[in-house]
Formats: structure tokens, C-alpha cells, sequence
């Protein structure tokens, strides 16, 4: 062994390893070190990993999620739409029902007014009934919030009156309705019947 091979055995030895090949002496305390530092590094790669994988899986987490969220958002809808549906039909039954309640009444008074006109002679008493049932039926029209258009003398409005025909009455007349040939009817804001009417020119 020449005096350069020794003096690097000695360093090598001094510095934990066996021979020159880089071997670890386990018995030294550079080995300890170098275990130490191996396992660290395992350890970060390890960490690394995980992080990587958390953030691949948190964007597929998210997304099931807010399907989730839709496909509940979508059947309260759909439920809600169904009931607001049931509950709109059954308020026009229940509307038409109670309009039809009402006007019985007004049928039975007519029936009996036809069979007293067979049977009685007096015009005056015959009249005075067909009266009541007229204002009868007013007053129920009324509490169901249908009322007469009014039109006559008044300013012809397109979005109430339908013209029927013109007629020359003057310029203070002019555009104003001077005849109503049909009555018209409104529901609220709602026009049932347009009045059919004579505008003057």
C-alpha cells in the first residue's frame, strides 16, 4: 500500500465510511446523519405527494358539490311549480264556484217572476219585480268587484270603449261618447266587456 492509499483509508475512516467505494459505516456517526437526512427527504416527497393529490381531488369535490346543489335547486323548483299549479286551479274552481252560489238567487227570483206573470194580471207589480231581480243582480256583480264601465258624455277611451259608429254633434262633442249602444263591464283593472259606443265628430 503506497502512502497516498493509506493517508485516504484514514480520511475515509475518520469520515464514517468503510473503504473508498462510499459505503456507509453504520457504526459511525456520519451514517446516522446520512439516515437522518434520507428519511427527511422521504418524508418531504411523501408530504409533497399528498398536497399534490389533495389538489387534484379538491376541483372534483367542489364539482360534486354544486351538482348536488342544482339537482336540489331543480326539485324545489319543480315543486314548486306543481303546487303553485294545483293551487292556481283550484282557486279558479273555487272562484267560479262561488260566482255560480251567487247568482242562484237571481235564478230563482226570475222563475218565480215568470210564473206569477202567468198567473197575475198586474203590469205595475209585474215590473216592480223585474226591478228587484235587475238590482239584485247588480248588487251580487258589485260584491264580486264587476262594475259598468261609465261612457256616456265621457271622453272616448280606446282601452274601454269599442266605437261602434261617429256621429256629427258639434265641436264641444267632439270625441266625446254621446251614446252607448251596449254596456261594458270591467273586473278591477281587468275590462271584461268593452262599451260598445257612438263617438261624436
Amino acid at each position: 500500500m503506497t502512502k497516498k492509499q493509506a493517508d485516504n483509508q484514514v480520511v475515509e475512516e475518520k469520515e464514517g465510511f468503510v473503504d473508498g467505494e462510499g459505503y456507509p459505516n453504520c457504526e459511525g456517526e456520519p451514517c446516522a446523519n446520512m439516515a437522518e437526512e434520507s428519511k427527511d427527504e422521504t418524508d418531504t416527497v411523501a408530504e409533497e405527494q399528498a398536497e399534490e393529490q389533495t389538489v387534484e381531488e379538491a376541483p372534483k369535490a367542489e364539482e360534486t358539490d354544486w351538482k348536488d346543489k342544482y339537482l336540489r335547486l331543480q326539485a324545489e323548483f319543480d315543486n314548486f311549480r306543481k303546487r303553485t299549479l294545483r293551487e292556481k286551479m283550484a282557486l279558479i274552481e273555487s272562484g267560479g264556484s262561488d260566482v255560480w252560489k251567487a247568482i242562484l238567487p237571481v235564478l230563482d227570483d226570475m222563475e218565480r217572476a215568470i210564473a206569477a206573470s202567468e198567473k197575475s194580471e198586474d203590469l205595475t207589480a209585474l215590473r216592480e219585480g223585474e226591478k228587484l231581480i235587475y238590482n239584485k243582480f247588480v248588487d251580487i256583480m258589485r260584491q264580486k268587484g264587476v262594475v259598468e264601465i261609465e261612457a256616456k258624455e265621457k271622453e272616448f277611451d280606446a282601452d274601454l270603449h269599442e266605437a261602434v259608429a261617429r256621429f256629427a254633434a258639434g265641436e264641444e262633442k267632439s270625441g266625446k261618447v254621446i251614446d252607448v249602444v251596449q254596456r261594458g263591464y270591467k273586473q278591477g283593472e281587468q275590462v271584461l266587456r268593452y262599451a260598445k259606443v257612438v263617438v261624436g265628430e
